[in-house]
């Protein structure tokens, strides 16, 4: 598919489905031209959350154990292939492609065929379902707001038979929120790996909490805004390709910890370090300081930085691209100091 050859009566009504819950009312996929031209223009935006959510596995040093993956309403199957890229296609033995449209899967199948050659790639057939076998790394991707009850239901069956569970949705609060009621279903049986620096309950659910909600923004790879072809897509799509905010969920069945929730043991009589943040959404920033939404094992409490305290931070802060996990010193609820996941 090229850029000259896109279907945009397609991709205006697949758009106009996805924001108004069309795509709720069944299968949406028409033709071929239509899914190559979903996956070469919002489906790579997909791709790129997908990108920034494999970033902090990574940085996370967390690596499925898995040898099979199954993407579980595929669409064109950016998802898996995102991941197995990410993870090396090395890892994986098979890839199972599933959606509601066969024509979804048979597109997703030859798409990895032709990226991963020496994968075993299929698409599932309907006894797959009925089994209770493992079925290795479960991936979701932008399906939440299509489910119906039933199909919800089904779906935590599959995850109930699954290894590890990597989910990404649109950082909506609807499905944020709903994503959040997933995890708090399944953590008595999953590490929470990300994107929790905890494993307690999620205190977005917490009364006095309704108006907030988990979620982040990957960045876009800079050489879009340069690009013609990303800049008219934008323009005539109507969207900020600046800004994609998403949620998600990893969960691994047989991790039983990950970074540290509080702190760590001291190591030749240093302090230990203090406990792991995350910040929701992305801070503010006024000119004589920032201010987030935190949350860690405590819960969700509201930060600031004056830039008199530490501007090296605040600059920082302001120009990262990394997920915002880091180690705060703190009094009270302001911040004095911090270093990101990974350097602590």
């Amino acid at each position: 598919m090229k850029w000259t050859e896109l279907d945009w009566p397609a991709l205006d009504r697949l758009r106009d489905g996805f924001l108004h819950g069309g795509a709720a009312k069944g299968p949406y996929w028409e033709s071929e031209t239509a899914l190559a031209s979903y996956d070469l223009t919002y489906g790579e935006r997909i791709g790129w959350k997908w990108d920034h959510v494999l970033r902090e596995l990574h940085l996370r040093q967390w690596q499925p154990t898995s040898r099979t993956v199954l993407d579980w309403g595929c669409g064109s199957g950016i998802a898996a292939r995102r991941v197995i890229a990410s993870f090396g296609p090395e890892r994986f033995d098979t890839l199972h492609c599933w959606d509601h449209a066969p024509l979804a899967a048979d597109f997703a199948t030859d798409a990895a065929r032709r990226q991963f050659p020496g994968l075993d790639v299929t698409t599932v057939t309907p006894g797959f379902f009925r089994g209770d076998d493992s079925i290795g790394l479960l991936l979701i991707s932008h399906v939440l707001n299509e489910l119906s009850t039933e199909a919800l239901a089904g779906l935590r069956d599959l995850i109930a038979r699954a290894e590890a569970v990597l989910w990404v949705e649109p950082g909506t609060s609807e499905t944020s929120r709903g994503l959040g009621l997933i995890r708090e279903a399944v953590r008595a049986h999953f590490h929470v790996v990300a994107p929790c620096t905890h494993q307690q309950a999620c205190p977005i659910f917490t009364e006095g909490n309704e108006r907030h909600w988990c979620h982040f923004f990957a960045p876009p790879p800079p050489a879009i805004f340069a690009d013609p072809d990303w800049v008219k897509f934008g323009q005539r799509a109507g969207i900020d390709l600046r800004s994609l905010p998403y949620a998600f969920l990893a969960l691994d069945r047989h991790r039983e910890r990950g970074p540290p929730a509080r702190s760590s043991e001291p190591v030749g009589g240093e302090s230990a370090l203090p406990p792991l943040s995350r910040i929701i959404g992305r801070p503010e920033f006024f000119k004589p300081y920032a201010r987030w939404l935190n949350c860690d094992a405590d819960g969700l409490t509201e930060l600031t930085l004056p830039k008199r305290n530490n501007p090296a931070l605040l600059k920082a802060l302001d120009r990262t691209k990394a997920p915002l996990v880091y180690r705060w010193t703190r009094e009270g609820n302001q911040v004095r100091d911090g270093r990101p996941w990974g350097e602590a």
